[in-house]
């Protein structure tokens, strides 16, 4: 498998590391594609990928496979060339998906391309149960609570405890776009983006990122905390966001999946 990554920031950074060093991975990165040219030639050299600036000459190489690994803004321009082209894409940036529309739309693409799209659990887990207690239609609420850091979601470290935001998974990615993805994936995994309710709290007492999901349906209630530590270099992401990417890529092709 041989795996191309958009971007150059840490979850990239991350991932050219573990998997240069990891000898029982069944795949490597050969080339990257992004806009800092500098940063960007800083890690072709050191990890002896190509680096690109123009995203068709990215696209052009013998890759199998994209991970999405920069923002959302960068992904609402790039993921659908991706799927044209006929690869298949790991997007970490879920809330490039806050206008269903564009899910959709991407889906129906990559089903007509032969594509596939491997959306990471991120940051959190249950997924699997929603999916499951929602085969027929059974799942009936879904909250998430997020507590973070005032660094963490860009504040002012002073700021004290409050609820930042309390509505729905669609605002919620309007208001939050670089902290609340799990919240997006949660709702495509779930009972929607009007319906998966959303709470941020900014806490200056805790120095992990807390997500508690809630659910209940036919299938009884589920109540599931993680806490989760930042990437040494960026508080607002999420260590296990980074994890979950790499998983993703490891299970990829495994002749035995776990869960759905």
């Amino acid at each position: 498998m041989k795996i191309g990554i958009i971007g150059t920031g840490n979850i990239a950074t991350y991932l050219l590391e573990e998997i240069s060093r990891n000898t029982g991975f069944e795949g490597e990165i050969v080339a990257l594609f992004g806009r800092n040219q500098e940063v960007g030639n800083q890690l072709s050299e050191k990890f002896g990928v190509d680096f690109y600036t123009d995203l068709h000459s990215f696209l052009n190489t013998d890759i199998d496979i994209v991970v999405e690994a920069a923002t959302v803004e960068a992904a609402s321009v790039y993921v659908k060339d991706v799927v044209e082209d006929k690869k298949n894409l790991v997007i970490s940036s879920i809330g490039v998906f806050k206008a269903i529309r564009f899910y959709d739309e991407l889906k129906g693409l990559a089903e007509s391309n032969d594509v596939t799209i491997y959306l990471p659990s991120g940051a959190i887990g249950g997924l699997d149960l929603l999916q499951s207690a929602n085969a027929v239609n059974g799942l009936e609420r879904v909250k998430i609570t997020t507590r973070k850091s005032p660094a963490s979601l860009g504040l002012n470290e002073n700021h004290k405890e409050e609820v930042l935001f309390d509505g729905s998974a669609r605002e919620a990615i309007e208001r939050f776009p670089k902290n609340v993805n799990v919240a997006l994936v949660l709702a495509i995994a779930g009972v929607g983006v009007e319906e998966t309710k959303v709470c941020v709290i900014v806490d200056p007492s805790v120095t992990q990122n807390i997500h508690t999901i809630e659910a209940e349906g036919d299938f009884g209630k589920m109540h599931l905390q993680v806490e989760n530590n930042p990437m040494p270099n960026n508080p607002k992401t999420s260590l296990l966001a980074a994890l979950s990417i790499l998983s993703t890529l490891q299970n990829k092709d495994r002749a035995v999946k776990i869960g759905s």
